[in-house]
């Protein structure tokens, strides 16, 4: 456990600083990275040992209560923020609640703009699905040597902007594996094998919470059963109350509370006397 402060001048502990992953990459350890969206999702990574959390910037606040200690990527989508300005402000005010590195899909301009503010900048290569329709569709990278050679290019690129790691997204195992020690970055695989100096994987796609999964998921669990046995569940339990509660059936005795003896007959009578005070 490392002792820090972040960038917003709080004291706190961390299981890894960059400096700990950079010797990790050189040492050949494999580290673990997961997404998490809750608090609960964020706890049980941390008490799992996952070495590092993957999460949109709008959900740090719970994942943090949840991870008081794990190393946390917080990420912007392609289009949430606009203007480069937007872009920063943004990943400031991350990294000043603790965030320790800042994902952006966005150009080397943005990475630039953000790694020359002293935070760690996360870029992407290979499958970017939201840039897909420039470079052909949904498709694995690094298939050729020439595209393998492109794909190292693109981290010296990300080197150059001053990033210090890139997630590396559907690129063929051999490429990776064959270019990773070429980088400085700390490389990202998800659906590019182990090659990578950390192994991505969705939350929902560990947990079997997703009903078609990508190739290069794996589950280890089965939420999805789990989920749809709640649905039918929750969906049982609407449909008896509202059949209970149309036959007169619910609320009934065992569900409710009557006056005390003798009271009811004291209210009857006290209505029969009773004249509003206003015709």
């Amino acid at each position: 456990m490392k002792n820090i402060y972040t960038y917003g001048g709080r004291p706190a502990r961390r299981n890894l600083t960059v400096a700990c992953l950079r010797a990790n990459k050189a040492a050949g350890r494999k580290m673990t990275q997961a997404s998490a969206t809750t608090e609960e999702e964020a706890r049980a990574c941390e008490e799992m040992g996952i070495d590092m959390i993957t999460i949109s910037d709008l959900d740090y606040d719970a994942v943090r209560r949840g991870a008081s200690y794990t190393f946390i990527t917080s990420s912007q989508t392609m289009c949430q923020y606009y203007a480069p300005q937007d872009c920063l402000t943004a990943a400031l005010k991350a990294a000043e609640k603790g965030a320790d590195a800042i994902f952006t899909p966005r150009g080397m301009g943005i990475v630039e703009l953000i790694a020359n503010e002293g935070l760690a900048v996360q870029g992407h290569v290979g499958l970017v699905p939201r840039k897909s329709t420039l470079t052909g569709g949904l498709k694995t990278y690094g298939k050729t040597a020439d595209e393998a050679m492109q794909l190292l290019d693109w981290m010296r690129r990300y080197e150059d902007a001053g990033a210090a790691a890139v997630e590396v997204e559907c690129v063929a195992v051999e490429a990776l594996e064959a270019i990773n020690h070429k980088t400085s970055l700390l490389t990202h695989s998800i659906g590019a094998g182990s090659g990578g100096d950390i192994i991505f994987s969705f939350m929902e796609d560990i947990c079997g919470d997703v009903e078609n999964p990508p190739r290069h998921a794996k589950a280890w669990g089965d939420l999805l059963s789990l989920r749809r046995a709640m649905g039918a569940e929750r969906e049982k339990a609407l449909t008896g109350f509202r059949a209970d509660v149309q036959s007169g059936a619910f609320p009934d005795a065992a569900h409710t509370v009557g006056m005390l003896p003798g009271e009811h007959e004291k209210l009857k009578e006290a209505l029969d006397k009773w004249t509003p005070v206003h015709q």
